[in-house]
């Protein structure tokens, strides 16, 4: 089943196990039963530690779980957990086998003391590189706490539950049969979660502390570029951010970030939090900022409010707070959203195989998407409002090539349709006849750029009339001791290189308004 490299790298991973457990599997006949059970064979082959049952009875075939000695299993995986979920499965072996747990003593601590039982069932796809730190926190949670349970289900194995159960968008979690969430949700942000008390004790520990040199607000690119230049300076820098490595998190493929010849943004985003840490800056993350206070001349400190009720201060603040996916506002996109509407073509692609999806937007996100969905599902129409596509000419000649892919310019979509909980279709003018036309599909995935994250800063400082921050050229905003950087600003070419150069320039003129204003003023004669 494993390659030879594979083999040879789950060996040496499986050398840290250290007290025994079995696998059992739940088979039938199927060609997916038999790839199960040679992936769990060449398992229990690496390591003596581990044994291999096939008597299994539970109702989804195939699956297997993870139970360890003189204990019920609390893990299971409906699924060939092979792909983005391979290490998934890696770290579950792993910690029922024993091995501790890379989380910080508090959290385990917090999750072991969680009351109730937790049925959780998250339902992904073995493409989606979100959906593995979603599996693995509820995985973790089940083997630190007797009362929490997990089952992975790989929608594209199981697409009559996922038609049943309307699951349109991965990862999406089900607890005790009910809605939970969708979407990258990490350990903290689920126990927080389920912890109703944890609002209250945040608040209180970031009430707290001390005022920083430099606080910045957003965890992207630009964020933690921000905080290694400030924290090299040898001034307290914090961070804090709704979601550590931002949009990136989002993003498949990262091949253009000069030096790094290829990696993906998950990979990417781990990579800028490691080096943030390095400098001891005070990350804070699942932190979202609701309002900005500008600094008065009695104490020279700017105000950053959380949602939560904290505040925090410091003598200077850099905004990185990114941007987010565009919508297309039009009747139906909000309804349908997670049921036949969706943003990430390398996610939630795999649930529409064989289906009739559209792609809205024809520049470099749009083609790329549907050339990739070309290969999954049954059709894709691809709509472009402008008179052409604007996309790189090789996507779009590879776009062309493609028999299952219809593309209309001059096209604006103007509803999204459905019946029964999801999406059935979608109408748009033909801008060139004036006509209205409809297209029959089950999916739509819509690509057409970015809206900053500026909201909560209206009638604080300068913004644009597209809403990004007005930065000068040292990213100092309308607001004195405020600066920005990366996708929120003004600066144009929304790039990941791009909002780091940004970050560290943002950090620099951070640095020199720190000097500047805390030189001692010349006396006249």
């Amino acid at each position: 089943m494993l390659d030879t490299n594979l083999r040879a790298q789950l060996k040496a991973y499986l050398e840290r196990v250290k007290l025994p457990f079995e696998i059992i599997a739940s088979l039938d006949d199927s060609a997916a039963a038999r790839e199960m059970h040679g992936l769990l064979s060449d398992i229990v082959s690496l390591c003596d530690k581990i044994t291999l049952r096939t008597d299994g009875t539970d109702v989804r075939k195939p699956s297997f779980a993870l139970a360890g000695a003189g204990e019920a299993p609390r893990i299971r995986f409906a699924a060939i957990p092979l792909g983005h979920e391979f290490a998934s499965l890696v770290l579950a072996l792993l910690q029922v086998g024993g091995h501790p747990p890379k989380i910080e003593t508090a959290l385990i601590e917090q999750i072991r003391n969680l009351e109730g039982e937790f049925r959780f069932e998250t339902y992904m796809s073995l493409s989606c590189h979100n959906c593995p730190d979603v599996v693995q926190a509820l995985n973790l949670m089940a083997v630190l706490n007797p009362r929490v349970h997990s089952v992975v289900i790989d929608g594209a194995l199981y697409q009559q539950e996922v038609t049943e159960r309307q699951v349109m968008a991965v990862p999406m979690v089900f607890l005790n049969g009910e809605h939970f969430g969708q979407g990258r949700m990490d350990v903290e942000e689920i126990v927080a979660r389920l912890d109703t008390g944890t609002a209250a004790r945040d608040a209180a520990r970031l009430n707290a502390k001390q005022a920083y040199d430099v606080l910045i607000v957003g965890g992207g690119p630009a964020g933690a570029a921000a905080a290694v230049y400030a924290a090299r300076k040898g001034i307290r820098t914090g961070m804090l951010a709704e979601r550590l490595g931002g949009q990136t998190m989002d993003t498949m493929g990262i091949e253009n970030f000069v030096s790094v010849l290829e990696t993906d943004g998950p990979k990417f985003a781990a990579a800028l939090e490691q080096h943030a840490r390095l400098y001891e800056v005070d990350i804070l993350n699942l932190q979202r900022a609701e309002k900005l206070i500008p600094a008065t001349d009695n104490d020279g400190l700017v105000g950053v409010q959380l949602a939560n009720g904290a505040t925090l201060h410091s003598k200077t603040v850099i905004l990185s707070t990114g941007a987010r996916w565009r919508e297309v506002n039009v009747s139906g996109e909000r309804e349908y959203r997670n049921k036949g509407v969706a943003y990430c073509p390398h996610c939630d692609g795999p649930l529409f195989k064989g289906k009739r999806v559209a792609v809205i937007g024809g520049g470099n996100s749009g083609v790329e998407a549907a050339i990739d969905l070309a290969g999954i599902v049954g059709h894709v129409t691809l709509l472009e409002f402008g008179d052409a596509l604007r996309a790189d000419a090789v996507l779009v000649s590879k776009l062309k090539s493609l028999k299952n892919v219809d593309i209309h310019t001059q096209a604006q979509t103007t509803a999204i349709t459905g019946a029964d909980g999801k999406v059935n279709g979608l109408t748009y003018i033909d801008r060139a006849s004036g006509e209205s036309r409809r297209v029959e599909l089950e999916g739509v995935f819509v690509q057409i750029g970015l809206v900053p994250n500026s909201e909560w800063l209206k009638g604080t400082l300068e913004l644009s009339r597209h809403g990004e921050i007005v930065v000068d050229a040292r990213g100092q905003t309308s607001l004195p001791g405020v600066f920005a950087a990366g996708d929120v600003t003004t600066v144009p070419f929304k790039q990941i290189i791009i909002a780091t150069g940004d970050g560290a320039k943002a950090a620099l003129g951070a640095f020199d308004h720190l000097i500047r204003s805390s030189a001692p003023q010349a006396v006249a004669a």
